[in-house]
């Protein structure tokens, strides 16, 4: 199995071989800097479904989530970000993607299982309505570690 795929390019391997793929867990995330939130997190996303399909936002579109404050986001090329996730073994494919949200990537892929944060709730989703218009139910994942790249970006800054 590639782990690195269009969005198209996933679509199409998953309704070849659902059997393969299904029940998929889907998340996302800029993934600016990988630390051990992001490890843990994506562990346990992993261990609801058979797979674990990782959007990693552009960097147009994280250019548009994190606007420039201190330092301009983001830190990382997508490429190289999108091949970092891919390096783990929980991952089983990586989409880079150019919107700000997942909901494209949802209505495409229809996961079985929407991974988040648990800093995020149903109410503060953007994605809920389509995940659930597809079939899909929404896991909030406990924050085991608060780990902020935010917060790293600015400690490596202030030393």
């Amino acid at each position: 199995m590639a782990k690195h795929y269009s969005l198209v390019e996933l679509q199409a391997e998953i309704n070849t071989n659902p059997e393969n793929w299904r029940p998929l867990v889907l998340t996302n995330g800029c993934f600016d800097l990988l630390h051990v939130g992001h490890v843990r997190y994506l562990q346990q996303a992993k261990s609801l479904g058979k797979t674990l399909v990782v959007g990693v936002n552009s960097d147009e579109s994280v250019k548009r989530l994190k606007p420039q404050k201190d330092v301009q986001r983001p830190l990382i090329p997508q490429q190289q970000r999108a091949e970092v996730i891919s390096a783990l073994t929980v991952v089983d494919a990586v989409v880079i993607f150019p919107e700000t949200t997942a909901i494209e990537m949802i209505k495409t892929l229809k996961p079985d299982i929407y991974a988040k944060g648990g800093d995020y709730n149903l109410d503060n989703l953007p994605e809920t309505e389509t995940v659930h218009a597809c079939n899909g139910t929404i896991e909030l994942i406990e924050v085991e570690i608060p780990t902020s790249t935010s917060d790293i970006i600015r400690k490596i800054t202030n030393t």
